[in-house]
């Protein structure tokens, strides 16, 4: 076998594998969340199919796999169509610039655990998650309803609005590793002690990237366009059976995606808080520090769930061009000023 057969294949099975995982973990997202929310609201949650209720997420893709796929009358079949699956791909190719955790050696070869290291990861990822809205936004037109037109107008509007404070909160990470590469912004955070995470150091950047990421993937308080009180179900209203099932698996791997990205460019990815326990037996555990912060971001999203009340529309708008934004620019330029004058 030759080299880049080599690399091809390795290239093939990670992403058969990281698919795989993520696919999993919707999957197993799914049960997480309603038995949260159900301990925090006093309710039981999931608890008839299997143990504990454990095959819940089984028996709902059964149920979902044998619904009939029923299509407006009117609808642009191919636009309803396509609109799941340019959802569902565009958050898959996120996670694909992702570092999980550092290199490991198989198979006589250090492997990298991230499908692509980009030297310009930071704008893939913000290019890709800009391609996200066009799903959202297809599905809405597409079903030649007013109600999905309206749940995919407002998705439109908020997601354009709080992708410039999304794409900004980033930028102070990317000044002080002097990088666009994810992996390279985890090294910037290594050293003896956490205050060297950008949770710390860059403050006012996570505090922008944790509500425009909220808002960027329709999560509580800022689901708007899939408000269920205003619009009955927002822009995917008119889906059933698999495809709906789509739409719901891009809002969760996405709401993994920015658990993971906001692990990588702000609580310092794969390194342990301080270096002493990055190994244990002579072993690196970077991955399970991964999976350990980006569980305490997914846990933070179903607890927003269970607490927050949604936004009226008018207080997202204002909220995120005459606060989020200023704030974002005054990060920036508070970042640059810091690097310019120290040395």
């Amino acid at each position: 076998m030759t080299p880049v057969q080599q690399e091809l294949l390795i290239a093939t099975g990670k992403v058969l594998v990281f698919v795989g995982v993520f696919l999993g973990l919707f999957s197993g997202m799914t049960y997480v969340e309603r038995r949260l929310l159900a301990f925090m609201q006093f309710r039981l949650g999931p608890n008839r199919v299997g143990p504990f209720g454990l095959l819940q997420p089984v028996a709902d893709g059964i149920k979902l796999f044998f619904k009939e796929e029923v299509m407006p009358e009117g609808a642009n079949k191919w636009a309803f169509m396509a609109a799941p699956a340019l959802a569902i791909v565009t958050a898959f190719l996120a996670i694909a610039v992702v570092p999980y955790g550092p290199t490991v050696h198989l198979f006589n070869r250090d492997i990298p655990l991230q499908i692509a290291d980009l030297d310009v990861g930071v704008l893939f990822l913000f290019a890709i998650s800009s391609l996200g809205v066009y799903g959202i936004v297809m599905a809405g037109w597409a079903a030649n309803n007013k109600y999905t037109l309206l749940g995919g107008l407002r998705s439109s509007a908020q997601m354009f609005s709080y992708e410039l404070s999304l794409g900004m909160s980033w930028v102070g990470a990317i000044i002080l590793a002097g990088s666009f590469r994810i992996s390279d912004i985890v090294a910037s955070q290594a050293g003896w002690f956490i205050p060297n995470w950008n949770f710390f150091r860059q403050a006012p950047g996570f505090l922008v990237y944790l509500v425009a990421a909220t808002a960027e993937v329709n999560r509580t308080p800022f689901d708007l366009p899939e408000a269920e009180t205003e619009l009955v179900a927002g822009f995917h209203t008119e889906y059933s059976s698999m495809r709906f099932a789509l739409l719901q698996m891009a809002e969760y791997v996405n709401m993994m995606t920015v658990a993971a990205v906001g692990t990588s460019l702000f609580f310092g990815g794969w390194l342990a808080p301080v270096p002493g326990l990055q190994h244990v037996f002579g072993r690196d555990i970077g991955l399970l520090w991964f999976l350990l912060k980006m569980g305490a971001g997914l846990f933070f999203f179903i607890w927003l769930r269970g607490t927050v009340p949604r936004f009226r529309y008018d207080q997202l708008m204002n909220f995120g061009w005459k606060v989020l934004l200023p704030l974002a620019t005054l990060n920036i330029l508070g970042t640059a000023a810091w690097i310019a004058f120290s040395k």
